[in-house]
């Protein structure tokens, strides 16, 4: 028998409550240690890689994009890191350290390095840009902090701007750094930034996981004078005429390479014009339609024909002369330009022959050049010609063409009669300065055989010589070359009132090209016949040219390229001149036989006998006589070039060779006579 059971007490339900907060404890303990388990086992690797993100941030460090050079290796476009630095003046622990610092390697002054890092605040800038160099020495400084970045810039501000376009965000747009980006632009690398519990970073903690590449080198075919020429003469030619833009062209024939090119729109030289807008070439088309018809025998120079009182009413249209009419050869055609002439011999050849003589000349087609957006023109299939443009074609209308394209096919003409692709890029270097790639001239096709090109070479002498291009005659070389004028269409489409187009195209010197020119003036206000105003911006260019110390033409070959003339008839024979150390030295002059009457050209002169003359007197003598003189050396003159008794004309260059008076006495004693 059973005692009586306990009955319920305080003391019972304390030990109850105990019981069950140990197993609440018990059941927290669990699970705080299996939690524990699983991260520091499970998840371990997780854990272990977010903390390390906290204090380990992981940066893209860019590529220094490839520098731009000309074809003597100077810099055009290269790339530059710069840095700001920054300072927070409550974590600088060492005041005085930081202030030498940044006027050992930034160049401070001790009072603003004092200022900088002494000044109360949260942040202060450190006034300018730094280098990487000058940065350097400040890692491992605390407080002071440096953000960098590359910047592309262009030595020569503003040369060859639409030509080498821009960067924008890293990414080329326009010109050279757009056609050329995947070589110029560098390859980023990788690097780790260690940071403290607040986010910042730790100085000198930075480790490099994978170095950044720098983009290759692009060697330009460019030259950087003659580039400097072509744009002052085009900017003086497109003031002087008044007109809206324009483009300049100079080329070697020989390879295609493009030496300078240079566009103005709008008065900015920021596009280029030359490869992207279209315009027709008037007459600057006749040695090509005059070259199909020597090259398929329909037609030769000695041909005559009759333009009538230079007019011709043909299917109802007018086609018109600026000079006098009557009977005319094809030669006599080419060097007077005349329209009647070319339209009435272009009837000779068949539909089939015109269109496949100027395609072959590269119209109409792109010409391949290393740049974006190039315009290819238009010359329609036969099949859509009317019955005018046979015509038409023949004197430059009915097809558009840009200037590239124009210098390409004269270069044709002063090459033998090949078509070159036009060549832009030189070379391209790696970022350790070998060479990846290396361009060379490359032949599209023969557009014409070589004995007609050099059956037109005098043709185009003569245009110059005697003809509409007579302003960018030269007394010392032989200048072949076409002029042309043509009206200019507007915004409907039709052709724009009092509106033209100028150009001129010529090969220097005729007798063995080395340059080629092509230049055109848009809409200009003043005269507009190409011959007047786009011809004398060749003769400028290249007499600037011949003037440079360092000009991409071979000398030796000029020099026996130059003409030979003999005195002019009816000059006077040279009187030698007393020599004197002032300037109150008696002048003999030789005396210019006198120009042909309404010739337009400067009337002949004669070199005068230099030697032995003091620079300043043969300076003065010179430049009274409205030459342009080059002078190498000092003291006493030693020889000219041309020489004396040489034939020149106002405005021509004349070398002045000076030595040392002591040496010109030793070579040459005074006493001798003249």
């Amino acid at each position: 028998m059973s005692g009586p059971r306990t009955p319920p007490g305080p003391g019972r339900t304390a030990q109850v409550r105990r019981r069950l907060t140990l197993l609440c404890w018990l059941c927290v303990a669990s699970v705080m240690i299996a939690r524990a388990t699983e991260v520091q086992v499970v998840e371990r690797t997780a854990w272990m890689a977010e903390a390390l993100a906290q204090h380990e941030t992981s940066r893209v460090v860019p590529g220094a994009r490839g520098r731009i050079l000309d074809r003597n290796g100077v810099e055009l476009a290269v790339s530059h890191w710069r840095a700001t630095v920054g300072i927070s003046p409550r974590e600088v622990g060492d005041r005085d350290e930081v202030a030498a610092a940044l006027v050992e390697h930034l160049g401070l002054s001790a009072a603003a390095a004092r200022d900088v890092s002494a000044r109360t605040g949260a942040w202060n800038v450190v006034p300018g840009r730094y280098s990487m160099t000058q940065v350097q020495g400040l890692r491992g400084l605390r407080g002071v902090y440096a953000e960098g970045e590359l910047r592309r810039s262009y030595p020569r501000e503003g040369l060859a701007r639409g030509l080498l376009g821009v960067v924008r965000e890293g990414v080329g747009r326009g010109g050279i750094e757009q056609s050329m980006d995947s070589m110029l632009a560098g390859r980023s690398g990788r690097e780790i930034v260690v940071r403290d519990s607040r986010g910042r970073e730790v100085p000198g903690q930075v480790a490099v996981v994978q170095p950044p590449v720098a983009g290759r080198d692009v060697i330009l075919t460019i030259d950087r004078d003659l580039q400097a020429i072509a744009e002052e003469m085009l900017a003086a030619a497109i003031d002087s005429a008044g007109a809206g833009g324009g483009d300049l062209v100079v080329t070697d024939p020989a390879t295609g390479e493009i030496l300078a090119m240079t566009s103005v729109a709008d008065g900015s030289n920021a596009a280029l014009s030359a490869v992207h807008t279209t315009y027709e070439p008037g007459s600057t088309i006749k040695p090509f339609t005059t070259a199909a018809l020597l090259s398929h025998r329909v037609a030769a120079l000695s041909d005559s024909v009759d333009t009538g009182d230079g007019t011709w009413d043909v299917h109802g249209r007018r086609i018109t002369d600026i000079g006098e009419g009557g009977w005319l050869t094809l030669h006599e055609v080419v060097k007077r330009s005349s329209n009647v002439g070319i339209a009435k011999l272009a009837t000779l050849l068949s539909r089939g022959q015109q269109y496949t003589s100027l395609r072959d000349f590269g119209f109409g087609t792109l010409t391949g050049v290393a740049l974006p957006s190039e315009a290819s023109g238009v010359l329609r299939r036969p099949e859509e010609w009317s019955l005018l443009s046979t015509h038409s074609l023949s004197f430059g209308y009915e097809l558009s063409v840009t200037a590239l394209q124009m210098a390409m096919a004269f270069g044709a003409l002063a090459n033998g009669g090949w078509l070159m692709e036009p060549q832009l890029v030189r070379e391209v270097r790696d970022h350790d300065g070998e060479p990846v790639l290396l361009g060379r001239p490359r032949a599209i096709r023969r557009a014409v055989p070589s004995h007609v090109a050099e059956t037109l070479t005098p043709v185009l002498v003569d245009a110059v010589e005697e003809g509409t291009g007579a302003r960018a005659r030269m007394s010392t070389f032989r200048v072949a070359g076409k002029s042309g004028t043509t009206r200019a269409t507007g915004r409907g489409g039709g052709y724009e009132q009092g509106a033209y187009h100028a150009s001129f195209g010529a090969y220097f010197p005729a007798d063995d090209p080395q340059l080629l020119f092509f230049v055109r003036l848009e809409r200009p206000r003043e005269a507009y016949f190409g011959g007047e105003i786009a011809a004398p911006v060749t003769l400028g260019t290249v007499e600037t040219l011949l003037s440079a110390r360092q000009a991409p033409v071979d000398r030796e070959a000029l020099a026996l390229a130059a003409r030979r003339a003999a005195p002019p008839p009816g000059a006077k024979p040279i009187v030698r001149f007393a020599v004197s150390n002032d300037d109150g030295a008696a002048d003999s002059w030789p005396v210019a036989a006198a120009p042909s009457p309404n010739s337009g050209r400067p009337a002949p002169m004669i070199v005068p006998v230099l030697e032995g003359a003091s620079v300043r007197v043969a300076l003065r003598r010179l430049h009274k006589m409205g030459l342009r003189v080059l002078l190498e050396g000092g003291g006493v003159v030693h020889a000219t070039v041309p020489g004396a008794g040489d034939a020149i004309a106002a405005g021509d260059t004349v070398r002045v060779v000076a030595r040392e008076r002591a040496l010109a006495e030793v070579r040459d004693p005074p006493g001798r006579g003249w």
